[in-house]
């Protein structure tokens, strides 16, 4: 029989073995609870790294204490198992770059203070390739101490360097569609508008919103027919681009030419397409091509064609020429003595004469005839379809005709102006365009020593003439320097008193080469090269001299007349050459008269008037020699500080055989005298025509009648011999 206590130690022993069979399994329930929420965990820590390694962002785990930091691979490396590594802790230093590092800090400790809700930054950090990388980091406060204080700060971060990249360049692509100067917009499918860049305002006037969503046909312009823009937008919806030209219209409805380049821009699969235009004004450009191709091709003075153009309508003339067997005649134009002239009146004025003359050629010729200009007063005419060498002599001679007349310049101002004009003919004088122009300018020149105001055609002989005329200029450089110029002088009787009252010193040249040649082939040459100048002053001089020797010889009441130059009158200053050579000689201002010929004084009276009058105020006398050969105007010739005029020996060779040239010189010689002047008729020959001067009480006559230009001592032996009576009876010989 068990007693009390054996069962109550049964019982205890019971009870303990309960208890530790309980403990048991309660510990082995907790411990498979605590397996169980340590693989929970962690099955959740690596979800969690899972989905931020999935992601591309990286977890990082910050100790405020160690001030060191724990990271995953910013470049997603993983371990064994696939996912990403939680390496050891690093110090900051280490890992951020050291410019980005102080803005990292102060970031921080802004969160830290509560100034911001989380923690933010971008900064750049070193990858496992020892790159800089930039990413973008967040993170929360995670672990603080028993006083509240933060000790951890963990988050994840983001690489963000190709975004930045993308960025960087959306920024530069948009900085550079704010500021370039072509026109960009963006358009729908339907060509409507979904964005345009400020050139696209200062282009077209239209803003932004003005324009948004309208259709591309709001800057059609009325110069291309609608049909023209539907094609454009059907070859850029097929083709997926356009480039061309074309005009545009601007908001307040001025029209602009405009290059365009439109290109297709493929959104995302399904999404309609959008394009791209560039627009540029190019109407600036496009004027000024215009303007260069027309100053390669007309003269900007008269708007005539110039060389070039001249060259190439002259060569298709003469492949047309060719084709239909008939002619083309070139015809070479100079305006006589434009160069005094412009010298006389200024550059200006002398631009306003060319113009017109332009005008005036072009309107004699027509239209359907090229009239071009070379250079300075020299004018090129091509006649097509000529059948004879006649046709051209007739055009020729209608230019001259429209000569005839004075130029108009300032509507108030007439100048008197001719042309000297040399002619070729294809196929006659040349084949093509360079030796047809060598042959009529070849041709001008010998219309020029003819005497001015004609044409000549081109012959072969000519090329000969040409070269002599060279070679005489350059002889003419030397003739001072060799002594082979002289004077001679032609007496000048007064019919009242019937006395030789003065003579006309006329220039000559007789050269060791080439003999004695002819002042109208020497003065032009002389007068084209300058050398005028020169040989004009020891003219007067020895002029002057001779007058001197005569007067000691007893002809102190002779008078001396030297012809001038209209060079001599425009350049230098001549006064003061006269005054000296005056001086020097001793011979008095009244008994020296300047002559200087008609077409150059009434080229422009007022200007030659204000310059004449220094020669007046030396006490010099001044003819117009040469008169009624051009233009006088009566205003003007009242003007002018002359005192003798000449009549020219044109009028007076037909006295007697024509009723106009006598009514003519008659009234010149009551004009004259009603304005106080001296008259001289030039070229009087015969007894007839002595008688009708007389008769019409010209002062004073000049020519063979009386006596041919005579040498020094010949003229001296002659004056004196008439002078004493002994000549009154005979007449010279012509």
């Amino acid at each position: 029989m068990i007693d009390h206590a054996d069962l109550l130690v049964l019982g205890i022993t019971l009870l303990v073995l309960a208890l530790v069979v309980a403990l048991a399994v309660l510990t082995t329930l907790r411990r498979r609870s605590e397996r169980a929420y340590v693989d929970q965990l962690r099955d959740r820590e690596e979800r969690l790294k899972l989905a931020l390694w999935a992601t591309g962002e990286h977890y990082w785990d910050y100790d405020l204490v160690a001030d060191k930091l724990r990271r995953s691979q910013p470049d997603g490396t993983a371990s064994d198992d696939g996912l990403p590594q939680l390496p050891q802790l690093v110090e900051l230093v280490q890992v951020i770059h050291p410019d980005d590092l102080p803005l990292v800090r102060e970031r921080l400790r802004k969160y830290l203070e509560g100034a911001t809700p989380m923690f933010r930054s971008e900064h750049r950090v070193l990858d496992v390739r020892d790159e800089w990388t930039w990413i973008r980091a967040r993170g929360r406060v995670v672990a603080r101490d028993a006083d509240g204080r933060v000790r951890r700060v963990a988050g994840t971060s983001l690489n963000i360097t190709n975004d930045r990249h993308v960025e960087r360049e959306r920024r530069i692509a948009s900085a550079v569609l704010r500021n370039m100067n072509e026109a960009v917009t963006v358009l729908d499918g339907d060509f409507r508008f979904v964005s345009v860049n400020p050139a696209f305002t200062r282009m077209t006037g239209y803003e932004d919103e003005q324009v948004i969503g309208r259709g591309a046909d709001l800057l059609d312009s009325p110069q291309h027919d609608p049909a023209f823009y539907r094609h454009v937008r059907d070859i850029a919806t097929r083709q997926g681009r356009f480039s061309g030209e074309m005009w545009q219209r601007r908001k307040d409805g001025e029209e602009f030419l405009c290059a365009i380049e439109t290109s297709v821009v493929q959104e995302a699969e399904g999404e309609p397409p959008l394009y791209v235009a560039v627009l540029s004004d190019i109407t600036q450009q496009k004027r000024a091509e215009q303007e260069l191709r027309y100053l390669a091709n007309f003269d900007t003075l008269t708007n005539l064609p110039n060389r070039t153009l001249l060259s190439e309508r002259l060569s298709r003339a003469i492949v047309r020429a060719r084709r239909e067997n008939n002619r083309v005649a070139v015809l070479f134009l100079d305006l006589d003595r434009f160069k005094d002239i412009n010298d006389s009146l200024g550059h200006a004025a002398g631009d306003r004469i060319l113009r017109s003359a332009a005008v005036r050629l072009q309107q004699t010729v027509g239209q359907h005839h090229t009239v071009a200009r070379l250079s300075g007063d020299e004018f090129t005419v091509v006649l097509e379809n000529l059948d004879t060498l006649a046709d051209a002599d007739k055009i020729a001679r209608e230019i001259i005709m429209a000569f005839e007349a004075p130029l108009i310049i300032d509507e108030r101002q007439e100048i008197s102006i001719s042309p000297s004009i040399g002619i070729s003919v294809y196929p006659d004088h040349g084949q093509v365009p360079t030796e047809l122009l060598k042959q009529a300018d070849t041709a001008m020149y010998q219309a020029k020593a003819a005497g001015r105001r004609t044409f000549v055609r081109y012959d072969d002989v000519m090329d000969v003439s040409i070269r002599q005329r060279a070679t005489i200029a350059g002889a003419l450089r030397k003739v001072i320097d060799r002594g082979e110029l002289h004077l001679v002088y032609q007496p000048r009787l007064a019919l009242e008193s019937s006395r030789i009252t003065g003579v006309e010193a006329l220039l000559r040249w007789t050269s060791v080469e080439h003999g004695v040649i002819p002042p109208s082939v020497f003065i032009p040459l002389a007068e084209e090269s300058g050398l005028i100048l020169e040989i004009g002053e020891w003219a007067l001089r020895e002029a002057c001299l001779t007058l001197r020797r005569w007067r000691q010889h007893g002809l102190a009441d002779l008078n001396m007349a030297v012809n001038m130059s209209v060079l001599q009158l425009l350049r230098g200053n001549f006064p003061d050459v006269v005054r000296r050579i005056l001086a020097d000689t001793g011979i008095p201002p009244g008994a020296l008269e300047l002559e200087l010929t008609e077409s150059v004084l009434m080229a422009n009276a007022v200007q030659t008037a204000n310059k004449l009058q220094a020669f007046r105020a030396i006490g010099v006398s001044l003819a117009i020699d040469d008169f009624g050969t051009g233009y006088s105007s009566l205003a003007y010739l009242k003007r002018l500080p002359i005192t003798t005029i000449k009549i020219d020996k044109e009028f007076i060779d037909d006295l007697s055989r024509d009723p106009d040239d006598a009514a003519i010189t008659s009234t010149v010689i009551t004009m004259a005298h009603s304005l106080g002047l001296n008259v001289v008729a030039e070229g009087v020959e015969t007894q007839a025509q002595l008688d009708f001067l007389r008769n019409k009480d010209c002062d004073e006559i000049q020519g063979f009648w009386l006596s041919p230009p005579l040498e020094t001592h010949a003229c001296l032996s002659f004056i004196q011999h008439w002078n004493q009576g002994q000549g009154r009876t005979g007449a010279g010989t012509p």
